[in-house]
This record gives C-alpha cells, sequence and structure tokens, in this order.
C-alpha cells in the first residue's frame, strides 16, 4: 500500500507540470502496458469474502498481484470522448478473500467503452474516465462470462505518453465463477496522428494539411508574418497592415504601396499618393511649376500654355505649335532618348481597374501630359505595348494586355493624337521584366510600354 501510494503522488506530480491532452482523434490509438492486481475479497459475498467495498485496499490479505508484465490492451477513439479498449490479462491466484489456495492461473479477455471525464473537469493533464462492457475470465479451466465496470484515470506526462490508473468490477454470470475486483497500473503510448506538413498542427485540424503554417491561423501560413494568414493577405509576400489587408503603406500617407504612385514620398489619396506642394490639383511630379499653384489646364502653372508642350508662352519661341523644353517650345522633328524615357516612366504609371481596361480616375493627368510630348513629335510614330504578370489564365493575361494598349492608344487619338502614327500590341505575360514570385514584382511587370517607330 505504500509503494501504491507513492506510485500515485509521483503520477500527480509530474501530471501537474504537463499541458498534454487526453487519447483524442488526433492520435487515436493507445497502447497500455502493465501490471494488474485481483481481489476477491470486496464483493459482497459471503464468508470468506466481505461486503462491497470492505477492506477495498487491503492489499497485503487480499490482492493477488504477479510481479511482472501482467495486463496488455490497445485502444481506439470512437468520438465525443468515447473510445474502446480491448484487454488481456493474467495473473496467479493465491488469496481467495480471507482464505489461501493453490495457486491457480487466472486469464482474462475484456471488452469497454469508456467516456473521458477530462472536458468536466477542465484538466488538461488528469484524465479521468467511466467504463463499462464485458469479457470472459477464466480460473484455471473454469471460465465464465463477466458484465464490467470500470472507473480510472490518465495522468498526461507529455502528447503521447501517460501513467494509467484502473479499478474494474467484474461481476461473474455464473456461480462457479466469483465475481471480483480487477486493478491495473500501467504506462500508456498514443500513435496514430498525422502532421503532413510538419507544422504541430494534425491534419484533422489542419486547414492547409500540405502547407505549413502556424497554430493561430489553424495550420495556414503567413509568408511575410505580418499577422495576416496568406489566403486573407492581399500582399501574402510583403510586410504590411491589417487596415489593408496585410498590404504596405511605406510613407505612411494612407495609400497603399501596391496603389500609390509615389510610395517612397507621402502624398494625396486624390493623387494617387503624391505630393501637390504647392496646392493647385497637379501632382509635384507631373507639375510644371510644382512650387507655384495654378490650373491643371496649365500643367500647374500661372501662366498660360497655349500649344499645351509644357512650355509657358512666355518662354516658348513657338507659343502656337507644340514642341520641347529642350528647343524653347519649338517641335523636334524626331524624339530624344530622354523623351522616350519619360513617355515610358508616365506610361508605366497608367493604373487600369483591377482586371480590366478601364482607367482609375488619377490617371488621367499621366495620360494628359503623354498626350502633350506625343503633339510635341508630330512627325514621329509609336507603339503602345500592353503586358501583365503571371497570374491567372495565360490566354485571358494576352487579352488584357491588348485592351490594355488599345485603351491608352484610343485616349490618345481622342486627344488629338493622329490614328495613323499609333499602333498597339499586346504582350500578355511573356515579357517580364521583374520576378513575378513577388507582389513588387508583379507590380512592375503589369505595365504599359511606348516604343518609337524607325
Amino acid at each position: 500500500m505504500k509503494n501504491l501510494s507513492r506510485l500515485f503522488f509521483v503520477a500527480v506530480l509530474i501530471a501537474s507540470f504537463s499541458t498534454s491532452n487526453a487519447q483524442d482523434k488526433n492520435n487515436p490509438w493507445a497502447i497500455t502496458i502493465g501490471a494488474n492486481a485481483v481481489d476477491f475479497y470486496p464483493v459482497g459475498e459471503d464468508a470468506p469474502q466481505g461486503e462491497y467495498f470492505d477492506q477495498y485496499f487491503n492489499t497485503k490479505d487480499h490482492w493477488n498481484i504477479l510481479p511482472s508484465l501482467s495486463t496488455v490492451s490497445v485502444s481506439r477513439y470512437l468520438t465525443d470522448g468515447f473510445t474502446f479498449t480491448a484487454k488481456g490479462s493474467i495473473n496467479r491466484i493465491d488469496k481467495f478473500g480471507d482464505s489461501s489456495v493453490d495457486d491457480l492461473n487466472y486469464y482474462g479477455l475484456d471488452g469497454k467503452v469508456s467516456y473521458s471525464l477530462m472536458e468536466v473537469i477542465k484538466s488538461k493533464t488528469i484524465d479521468p474516465y467511466l467504463g463499462v462492457g464485458g469479457g470472459y475470465t477464466w480460473v484455471d479451466e473454469i471460465g465464465a462470462g463477466t458484465l464490467n465496470g470500470s472507473f480510472g484515470f490518465n495522468f498526461w506526462f507529455t502528447e503521447n505518453l501517460g501513467l494509467n490508473l484502473e479499478s474494474t468490477y467484474k461481476h461473474a454470470f455464473e456461480d462457479y465463477l466469483s465475481s471480483h475486483f480487477q486493478h491495473s497500473v500501467g504506462f500508456t503510448f498514443k500513435f496514430g496522428g498525422t502532421d503532413t506538413d510538419g507544422d504541430g498542427v494534425y491534419d484533422h485540424e489542419d486547414a492547409c494539411p500540405d502547407e505549413a503554417g502556424l497554430e493561430i491561423f489553424n495550420g495556414c501560413p503567413d509568408s511575410d508574418n505580418d499577422g495576416i494568414q496568406d489566403s486573407k493577405d492581399d500582399c501574402p509576400y510583403t510586410a504590411g497592415l491589417a487596415e489593408f489587408n496585410g498590404c504596405p503603406d511605406s510613407d505612411g500617407d494612407g495609400v497603399m504601396d501596391k496603389d500609390d504612385n509615389c510610395p517612397e514620398v507621402a502624398g494625396l489619396k486624390a493623387l494617387a499618393g503624391c505630393p501637390d506642394a504647392d496646392g493647385d490639383g497637379v501632382a509635384d511630379g507631373v507639375d510644371k511649376c510644382p512650387n507655384e499653384a495654378g490650373p491643371i489646364a496649365n500643367n500647374g502653372c500661372p501662366w498660360a500654355d497655349t500649344d499645351g508642350d509644357g512650355v509657358l508662352d512666355k518662354d516658348d519661341k513657338c507659343p502656337n505649335e507644340a514642341g520641347t523644353a529642350a528647343n524653347n517650345g519649338c517641335p523636334e522633328v524626331k524624339p530624344t532618348e530622354e523623351v522616350v524615357k519619360a513617355l515610358n516612366t508616365y506610361a508605366r504609371s497608367i493604373l487600369f481597374d483591377t482586371g480590366k481596361a478601364s482607367f482609375k480616375k488619377q490617371t488621367d493627368p499621366i495620360l494628359q501630359a503623354m498626350v502633350v510630348i506625343f503633339k510635341e513629335y508630330p512627325k514621329a510614330d509609336f507603339s503602345i505595348e500592353g503586358h501583365t504578370d503571371s497570374q491567372g489564365p495565360k490566354a485571358s493575361n494576352q487579352a488584357l494586355s491588348e485592351r490594355r494598349a488599345n485603351a491608352v492608344r484610343d485616349y490618345l487619338i481622342a486627344n488629338g493624337i493622329s490614328a495613323a502614327r499609333l499602333t498597339a500590341a499586346g504582350f500578355g505575360e511573356s515579357n517580364p521584366i521583374a520576378n513575378n514570385k513577388t507582389a513588387s514584382g508583379r507590380k512592375e511587370n503589369r505595365r504599359v510600354e511606348v516604343k518609337l517607330k524607325n
């Protein structure tokens, strides 16, 4: 009794430091190996037996204990706290109540369905349970069926290892086999849980079982570690803010980088995140007079620009004919490399509605600036080229690139550029200039380019 009490105390002490769980749907199988004791005394029968539960813990006088491995059981979790267990045991009987008997062989084969009370007591380590079942027991060559009722505890040291203590009353259906108690102690090993992606979340509860993730997101990943799982993150590979569904706002102006034409400089939402130092409604990047307020029609300058070439009439040597600043407002026959580069800077800033060929409102000043440059070179012919990233079907990307290129061409024609000077073509996802695996790379690949035709 003293040794049993010590074992019980150690089990409780170890279990109090554990945060493991009972046998459940994640580890549905368990094997228990240990020892058992058989007691014929406290079963409510005549002498040499006693009343029910009388001297229940009298291990010295009444318990038959085989000092070796004497019980093995296999368990399978069913559902909602229920577990089925098949158990086999052996023993040697030399005590029958208050009497002694010759060494008799004892064999038992039993099955039970048990119900865990772990959730009831709100514990993560101590797992009491009740069980009911039946079996067949032999004492020497005498055997009979029994109806069994069990009460026990599992003390889980780790997620897969625990100590099992159980007491079972076995009521015999035949007079020639006495009813009795069988007590057992053993170690339980749980197994059978599957975690395909190795993220610590079992497949049964893993919303992304083939992709390593985080427990907080039911096993789904958060690639950029911004606290928003990838499936809900509009920018899953770039850390961002919850208010923007995981997309960044580097300059803190309230405009997401992917929609911000000036992502490194704080600006205005109305101007796609670009600043307007003079407050005239023309973004500094396209404002010919960024420090002096002027109307949009004058490209942000307070003075007129009759030919719309960006050179104010006061400085324009050809005020009625669109030209270039480099040529004092007079037209050049062929645009320079710098001019073509400037056109492409504008072209790549054109913003389309997602998946469409329609322009976002803030794109109009950019397109107007391009019109001005095209008018400066009335003899030059250009090709408008559309490109997309690799997301979506290839055929859809090809069609979208063609529609966007034609949308830019149509705008230029509608604003006074000769249709004969312009061609449009789409190249879909075939000519990337950046890595399509990153959000920033895909943003660069979604573009319009302008080529000078020889």
